[in-house]
């Protein structure tokens, strides 16, 4: 019997998640739909996001926005563990602390998609104050969340009243160049409704789109553009197909090898030895 100690997640209420591993784990390709508040508490978070990466350290918040795209690696520290704490700030819940605070934001919200916020200690303190409901009784009642929430959403007002957009912008996303975004993030995998809803658009008129922009349907186009990148990346980076399916948007290291074989005739290991 094995006595590995296994990774922990955990859930309470819809609003805040818990997250706790001993080995490096990758994270699956995520479309973030709520703005999210994150505190590290040991380890570190490798996040790849549309505009870059990120890493997230020990004693570090993090403010992300809603609506887009991420990629995570989860690294423990010295002491082995790797633990983060998210508050996730729904519309719903930001609508109810506008309409109690009685607050008018009539601005867009401008800025970046990811932002480190000062670790002070009205934050720390904020959420070592979560701990317990996660690691000891693991539930919270809907009032005390809510309460919860509400403070996140102060602390963060409190230390930036900038960011006021940043939550209440609550217009709908407008139409943004299609061929653009596609050629930025083909790479997340992820289902074709999220690619509509970052692209501002139905699922009935993105496709009407993307059929208009690249002449063919938006599964067979990521195929084709994930396979065309992989055989550049094999073939002229000399790069190893393990290491670069899941970063392509491939959920396995066989359907790989079979999408590539199917595409060019020849399988990854072929072309490898192909080369001069």
């Amino acid at each position: 019997m094995s006595d590995k100690i296994l990774p922990i997640t955990r859930v309470l209420e819809d609003s805040f998640v818990y997250s706790c591993a001993f080995e490096k784990q990758r994270g699956f390709e995520q479309f973030v739909p709520h703005h999210v508040l994150a505190f590290q508490f040991s380890g570190e978070t490798h996040i790849q996001h549309q505009s870059g990466v990120i890493v997230l350290k020990k004693n570090q918040v993090l403010l992300a926005r809603k609506h887009q795209l991420t990629k995570t690696v989860k690294i423990p520290g010295a002491d082995k563990e790797y633990k983060i704490i998210s508050v996730i700030l729904t519309d719903i819940a930001l609508q109810q602390f506008v309409s109690e605070a009685d607050l008018t934001n009539n601005k867009k919200y401008e800025g970046e998609n990811i932002l480190l916020l000062k670790s002070d200690a009205l934050m720390k303190s904020y959420f070592q104050s979560l701990l317990p409901y996660i690691e000891k009784s693991k539930k919270i009642s809907k009032k005390l969340a809510a309460i919860k929430i509400n403070e996140a959403i102060e602390l963060v007002l409190n230390q930036k009243p900038s960011l006021k957009t940043f939550f209440f912008d609550f217009a709908n996303s407008h139409k943004i160049d299609l061929q653009k975004f596609m050629l930025q993030n083909f790479h997340y995998n992820v289902p074709i409704e999220n690619f509509a809803k970052l692209t501002g658009r139905s699922l009935a008129g993105f496709k009407r789109d993307f059929d208009k922009v690249f002449r063919t349907s938006p599964r067979k186009w990521l195929q084709e553009k994930r396979l065309a990148e992989a055989h550049y990346l094999i073939q002229q980076k000399k790069q190893k197909p393990g290491d670069i399916y899941l970063d392509l948007g491939f959920e396995n290291l066989s359907h790989f090898y079979t999408s590539f074989k199917e595409k060019f005739g020849v399988t990854p290991e072929t072309l490898i030895r192909q080369q001069p």
